[in-house]
């Protein structure tokens, strides 16, 4: 009889938990150990900057699973626990409260965290940053009565969700964006430019090509943020969103590969074949691009844990996911799919009306879709990523022609 093997996947995340259910699925009957630094259950985190925060979605719903499956399955759960050491070579994994496991295979999951921002005042009660459920509530709890000052420092997708949501919730809402255009970096700056118009006409304020010099406070708490010139933007909270950084310090005192994450192939190993990496963390080969891309988005974490635990079994798997991700801003619902860093230089090709936004926008490069965003038109999504895998060239002009389904582009 083989002797029982054990797994350990540090990080309570999506990407982990969505790793423990496949591997009781596929019929690994061995120990699982989950160790989070969390006291909470694995949880989804769109919602934090949305539908949770603005306090229409219940708690309950942003756990991936019910405590009680943890238990039912078998998954061993340490929350409140800190992977602080780990030895390769003798597949040794040990936490802050003095316990250590061997394991057969280690996952690790361990996430990002929100940059700081490093300017004089930056430590001033009122200052949040979103990345936790924790941070949620505390946000919510300032922002739900409505009548505050929220100031939003960084225009990437957490900051206009928060902004979205701070402003239906009733509360003044100033958004300092460093470039000419809120998610131009992401989208581009006509795309970009659609956003901040529908954040205008909600009475958000955005304040382009703004550089933040410091924050300002009284009696330990934040007043206004100062920009470079001189002028203050008064506050009485602070939303801080720019960027988030891969938890690789673990992974790198181990000795695994680092760069820009932790370094894994298309089924999610390291160049230690023990041990394998998935989620925001992981920098990962994608086998329909042939280079390495590392997503912070739900889905990655979502799609990539199940192959992880797959090829911690054994099995011959790639991840080959298209990136996905959504946003819902006041009225305008979104999903994109596709690659980012292949769309520069490429071409927009838009179905649908602009004007009204209700369309399908797609980046078209080298006579091939690399990336598409519905934009409240729904049940697509599917036909968008079948155009991304689709070998053939594409006509441009078929792509824009809504007479045409997608299908047969």
């Amino acid at each position: 009889m083989a002797e029982q093997q054990t797994f350990v996947i540090v990080g309570a995340s999506l990407a982990g938990a969505s790793a423990a259910r496949t591997l009781r699925d596929d019929g690994f009957d061995g120990e699982i150990h989950l160790i989070g630094a969390e006291e909470h259950h694995p949880y989804i985190r769109p919602p934090l900057s949305k539908d949770y925060l603005a306090g229409t979605a219940d708690r309950a719903s942003v756990f991936v699973e019910s405590p009680s499956w943890y238990t039912d399955r078998d998954v061993q759960f340490h929350p409140g626990t800190r992977a602080v050491d780990l030895n390769l070579a003798k597949h040794r994994i040990s936490t802050d409260n003095g316990e250590t496991w061997r394991y057969d295979r280690l996952l690790l999951t361990t996430g990002s965290r929100p940059r700081r921002l490093s300017v004089p005042g930056a430590n001033l009660g009122g200052v949040h940053y979103l990345r936790t459920l924790d941070h949620s509530d505390l946000l919510h709890s300032q922002l739900a009565d409505g009548g505050k000052r929220l100031v939003v420092i960084g225009s990437g997708w957490i900051g206009m969700e928060v902004a979205a949501t701070a402003r239906t919730l009733g509360n003044e809402v100033t958004i300092l964006e460093r470039g000419a255009v809120p998610l131009a970096t992401a989208l581009g700056p006509e795309l970009g430019g659609m956003f901040a118009t529908l954040h205008e006409e909600h009475g958000v304020v955005i304040r382009r090509s703004a550089v933040v010099d410091s924050l300002l406070g009284a009696d330990g708490q934040v007043t206004g943020v100062v920009l470079a010139g001189g002028e203050t933007v008064p506050a009485d909270l602070v939303l801080v969103g720019v960027g988030a950084v891969p938890n690789v310090e673990l992974a790198q005192k181990a000795g695994l590969a680092v760069d820009n994450g932790i370094l894994v192939d298309a089924s999610l190993a390291t160049n230690d074949p023990h041990v394998f990496a998935a989620g925001d963390v992981a920098n990962a080969e994608h086998p329909l691009v042939n280079q390495r891309l590392r997503s912070e988005h739900w889905a990655n974490a979502l799609n990539g844990g199940p192959v992880a635990a797959r090829a911690m079994l054994g099995q011959d798997v790639a991840f080959d996911a298209i990136p996905y991700f959504y946003t819902d801003q006041f009225d305008l619902g979104m999903e994109y799919s596709g690659f980012g860093p292949l769309t520069g230089g490429a071409e927009l090709v838009y179905r649908g009306d602009m004007t009204t936004r209700e369309f399908i926008a797609f980046w078209v490069k080298n006579a091939r879709v690399v990336a598409g965003m519905n934009v409240n038109v729904w049940d697509v999504n599917d036909a968008v990523q079948a155009l991304i895998r689709r070998d053939e060239p594409v006509d441009p002009a078929r792509l824009a022609d809504e007479s045409i389904p997608l299908d047969r582009v």
